[in-house]
């Protein structure tokens, strides 16, 4: 495969005061300056447990009332829902830790963030200034734990470094979207600082990136046999990318978890290659002669064409060529660029025999997606509660997955309408679902918003169900409880092996989340099922549908 050939650095910035230039009104402590320019840039609300080091930033919190902060049970929580928040919005999450086990329970989270390009900020306490070095009680290296996680870590030393310190690790944490992290040494957050908070600066990405474009068009205007493979970044340019898919005639595969972008409904729409995707996707996406990748940097192993040429569009250049061998590279805007594609294919021809084809592998498995649907009995199959939960979502709804065989059922069996998917994509942490559905609802109050988990990933962050019900945040968690951790089970057999460690010992989960002051359910039924997503979605606090679920495996991993 021929190497990146070439790229255009999309981001350029204006409005950023030069150094030792500041605007803002008045000073007061590290704390205070601290929220001072959270707030500035944009900042709503931190996710955290409390702890000694971090006394001095808590109490400035409390003093004001721009940025909620939003406490947890445990600290993964705290990153997981930044980390969701910054996935959901585009915007810096922010999350506060104590020093030590603080930082180290947030690692979770942040490698969530890390691995999924998500902009989020860890700020955590550090020892006090005299005793950084010594053996006092939970002091390590900060930047040497969190360095592989992170693209920015730095310990303050002087109040008067915050601020630059601070504006250091937001510019990298948007411009990269990525995770950077501030050790606070616990005395410097009562410190007076004498530099005022700094202004946030403006990108501005290029309308046109005329070189590459012109490059990558007569490529597109010879491709044959054309495939679109969408990334869940690629969320901003939905109507382009159908425009375009209908312009070049080419089908679009859905990359992991990007499902939602393009409704299912759309003739050209082929859903998910790969695990949990289209079974029959795999076969006719080898048969492509050219590839165009938007927003993603994830190439299908198994599913790769011998010999394809690939163009890669990216909003950041640093993701061209990184995972995926492409020919020719973009960056810039998606939506912007995909419409000067779509210009540039005006008098293009396409293929009727590759659009017949693509509109075969489409029906042979909208048929059998039907009939996996459909399957009657009880405890339900994983496909009928999908195909129950579809009929009562919102288009706009969003919907928070877990990590683990739930996930997979519905990544290969839900039909979407435009909902928006939140997931775990490449770090693929258990737990994840109930966090990122909180966030998801302190970020759009006003949307619907479920949560689907296992028995499994519910277990590890049970305690935060107590945190939904403060703050009185009115999702739907729906629990596939089948007593075991089904995807390694079905791995585990597939490959000869005793499936040791995967049986589950559950609570009541539906009586727990009443204890915890949830409305919640237990369904052993179809007709129980929707008569509880019905009530659910009027409901003023949180509901928790515990299904009993059939042990299925999935066809992903069922035995040959």
């Amino acid at each position: 495969m021929p190497n990146l050939r070439t790229m255009k650095e999309p981001d350029s910035i204006e409005a950023l005061p030069p150094q030792g230039s500041y605007s803002g009104t008045g000073t007061g402590t590290v704390a205070e300056v601290i929220l001072k320019q959270l707030k500035l840039w944009g900042v709503k609300r931190i996710y955290g447990v409390v702890g000694d080091a971090i006394f001095g930033l808590m109490d400035a919190l409390a003093k004001q009332s721009d940025i909620a902060f939003i406490a947890v049970k445990h600290e993964s929580a705290a990153a997981m829902m930044a980390s969701a928040e910054a996935k959901l919005t585009g915007n810096l999450g922010v999350c506060v830790a104590q020093m030590g086990p603080g930082l180290a329970n947030l690692v979770n989270g942040l490698g969530d963030a890390y691995l999924d390009k998500a902009p989020v900020l860890a700020i955590t306490g550090q020892a006090p200034l005299n005793k950084i070095g010594t053996f006092y009680k939970q002091y390590i290296n900060q930047q040497e734990l969190i360095a592989p996680i992170s693209s920015y870590s730095q310990l303050v030393v002087h109040p008067d470094a915050v601020v630059d310190s601070l504006t250091q690790a937001m510019l990298v944490s948007i411009s990269n979207r990525t995770v950077t992290h501030l050790s606070v040494p616990k005395d410097l957050f009562h410190l007076p600082s004498s530099i005022q908070p700094r202004e946030p600066y403006r990108a501005v990405l290029p309308s046109s990136v005329t070189e590459p474009l012109q490059q990558a068009l007569p490529f597109m205007q010879s491709a044959k046999q054309p495939m679109l493979l969408i990334g869940r970044g690629a969320r901003s340019g939905r109507e382009e990318i159908q425009s375009l898919a209908e312009a070049w005639g080419s089908g679009m595969a859905m990359s992991y978890g990007a499902v939602g972008i393009i409704p299912d409904a759309h003739p050209l729409m082929l859903s998910g290659l790969g695990e949990g995707g289209n079974p029959y996707l795999a076969e006719l996406f080898k048969q492509a002669d050219l590839v165009l990748a938007i927003e993603t940097t994830w190439w299908p192993e198994g599913a790769v064409p011998d010999n394809p040429r690939v163009i890669q569009i990216a909003e950041k250049s640093a993701d061209l060529g990184a995972a995926i061998p492409a020919d020719i590279g973009i960056a810039g805007d998606i939506p912007t660029v995909v419409r000067h594609l779509t210009d540039g294919l005006s008098n293009h021809r396409t293929n009727p025999a590759w659009i017949t084809r693509i509109r075969q592998c489409k029906q042979t498995w909208s048929v059998q997606n039907e009939r996996e649907r459909n399957q009657p009995g009880s405890p339900l199959a994983p496909s009928c509660l999908i195909r129950i939960l579809e009929q009562t979502l919102a288009e706009d709804a969003i919907v928070a997955l877990d990590e683990g065989d739930s996930t997979l059922w519905f990544l290969r069996n839900f039909r979407p309408r435009g909902q928006h998917v939140l997931l775990s994509d490449r770090w693929r942490t258990m737990g994840f679902g109930l966090p990122a559905a909180m966030a998801a609802k302190l970020c759009s109050p006003n949307q619907q918003v479920v949560c689907i988990t296992g028995d499994g990933g519910l277990g590890m962050v049970l305690a935060d169900l107590v945190t939904a019900a403060r703050y009185r945040l009115p999702i739907t968690v729906i629990v596939f409880n089948n007593g075991t951790l089904q995807m390694e089970r079905d791995k585990m057999t597939m490959e000869g092996l005793r499936p040791e460690g995967t049986n589950l010992s559950n609570p009541d989960f539906a009586k727990v989340a009443e204890a915890c002051g949830w409305k919640s359910y237990r369904i052993e039924t179809a007709e129980q099922m929707e008569q509880a997503l019905a009530q659910s979605k009027t409901s003023p606090i949180p509901v928790l549908l515990e299904v009993l679920t059939a042990r299925i495996p999935h066809p992903d991993f069922s035995s040959p």
